[in-house]
C-alpha cells in the first residue's frame, strides 16, 4: 500500500463536499507488481525490449519505475541537435536510429522542432542499456508511432542493447515495437513475445506524373527542384502516398540504356520502416525487367553501407574513389545547377560518394 498527501484547501473541501466524497488530503493505492512467478519465467533477467501498456491512470508509470528512473536530457536553445551528441557519428546513428532522418532538422535547435522530430530527438538521446520510456508515442501520429517503433526494435537488436522498458497507453505500437515482453495493466497479465514478429509493410508502387513531386519536394535535403523529364514512381501505403522516387535518362557512349536515380524521399512521418531501400531497389527491378540498367550515387553513409553489403548492388569503379566530377564539369561549362547553389555543388563535387549499379537478386 501507498500513500501521497496534499495541503487540502478551500478548493479541494468545495470539491470533495459536492461529489461527496470524504477526502482528508491523504489518497491510498495498491501499485501495480510484476507477479513474481511471472517476472521469472516470462520477463527473466535479460532482455531487449520490454513494454508496460494499458490505459491512462492503471499504474504504468508507477510499475515503470520498479526498472528505473527516465533521464530526458537538456537541450540547450543555443545548439543545434546534433549538438548534443557524443560526436558527428553518435548523432548519426542515433538519430537515424528513431527514423529521425532529416539533415536539416538536425542542424536545428531543439525548440523549433515539430512534435514529432521532438519525440524522435529525445528518444535517440535516451536509448541505452536499461533506459526507461514513459509515455512512449503519446504525443505523436500513429504513424510516426509504428515507423519510429520500428526503427527502434531495428537500431536495439543491432546494437545488442539490453533491459529497456517502455511504458504506453497505446496498444497499436507492439506488432511494430516488437518487444520481448508485455506486461497489460489492464489485465494484469505478463505475455512472453520473443517469438512474435512485426507484420509484414506492404507498399504498393506505381508509375506517376512528375508533378507528384510536389506532395514530396521540401521533405529532399537538398533541393525542391525536380528534373520535367525524369520518369516518376509513387509509393502507396495503406492508401496513403509515403514515398516517392524518380530517374532520369544517363546518355553515355560506353553504356547502352543506363538510367540513373535522381530524386528519392520517403516522408519523414514514414522514415525508420526501410521504404526508402526498398522504394529504390522496386525501381532497380522494374528498369531491369525493361532490359535498361540501373545506377545510384549516394553520399548517405548508411545508405552507402547497406548497399556495400548488399549482393543486389554491385559497385561502380567510380566508387568511393571520387566525388561528383559531373558538378566539375558543369560549374565549368556554366550549366545551370538545377536547383544547387555553385557552392554547394563545389562542396558534393569534393565529397566522396557511393556508386553502384543494381543488379538485383
Amino acid at each position: 500500500m501507498k500513500t501521497s498527501k496534499v495541503k487540502t484547501d478551500s478548493i479541494t473541501d468545495e470539491i470533495s463536499r459536492a461529489f461527496d466524497y470524504e477526502f482528508t488530503g491523504v489518497s491510498t493505492f495498491e501499485p501495480i507488481e510484476i507477479p513474481t512467478i511471472d517476472r521469472v519465467s516470462t520477463i527473466g533477467d535479460e532482455w531487449g525490449i520490454g513494454l508496460i501498456v494499458g490505459p491512462s491512470g492503471t499504474g504504468k508509470s508507477i510499475l515503470l519505475g520498479e526498472f528505473g528512473t527516465e533521464s530526458p536530457g537538456e537541450w540547450n536553445p543555443d545548439m543545434a541537435v546534433c549538438s548534443h551528441f557524443e560526436d558527428a557519428e553518435d548523432a548519426e546513428d542515433r538519430l537515424s536510429a528513431v527514423g529521425f532522418n532529416s539533415i536539416p532538422s538536425w542542424l536545428k535547435p531543439y525548440h523549433v522542432l515539430s512534435n514529432g522530430e521532438k519525440f524522435r530527438a529525445d528518444l535517440a538521446r535516451q536509448l541505452d542499456d536499461g533506459a526507461v520510456i514513459d509515455e512512449y508515442t503519446s504525443v505523436v501520429d500513429r504513424n510516426v508511432a509504428r515507423s519510429c517503433s520500428v526503427a527502434i526494435n531495428k537500431y536495439v537488436k543491432r546494437k545488442g542493447l539490453k533491459n529497456l522498458v517502455f511504458a504506453s497507453c497505446h496498444y497499436d505500437i507492439i506488432d511494430w515495437l516488437e518487444p520481448d515482453w508485455i506486461f497489460d495493466t489492464n489485465t494484469k497479465t505478463c505475455e512472453d513475445r520473443r517469438l512474435l514478429r512485426r507484420p509484414d509493410i506492404e507498399v504498393e508502387v506505381l508509375p506517376c506524373g512528375v508533378e507528384a513531386w510536389s506532395m514530396f519536394s521540401e521533405h529532399h535535403y537538398l533541393t525542391g527542384d525536380i528534373n520535367s523529364g525524369a520518369h516518376c514512381w509513387i509509393a502507396i501505403w495503406n492508401g496513403r502516398p509515403i514515398g516517392f522516387s524518380s530517374v532520369i535518362s544517363m546518355p553515355s557512349g560506353s553504356l547502352k540504356r543506363a538510367w540513373r536515380e535522381h530524386r528519392t524521399v520517403v516522408l519523414p512521418d514514414f522514415q525508420g520502416l526501410g521504404v526508402g531501400v526498398r522504394l529504390s531497389e522496386s525501381i532497380g527491378e522494374i528498369l531491369l525487367s525493361q532490359g535498361k540498367r540501373y545506377f545510384s550515387k549516394v553520399a548517405h553513409p548508411k545508405l552507402g553501407a547497406y548497399r556495400e553489403a548488399s549482393p543486389k548492388w554491385r559497385p561502380t569503379s567510380k566508387n568511393k574513389i571520387g566525388g561528383r566530377n559531373d558538378y566539375i564539369k558543369r560549374i565549368e561549362q556554366g550549366v545551370g545547377f538545377g536547383g544547387f547553389s555553385e557552392d554547394l555543388m563545389l562542396r558534393h563535387a569534393e565529397r566522396d560518394c557511393f556508386s553502384h549499379e543494381y543488379i538485383g537478386l
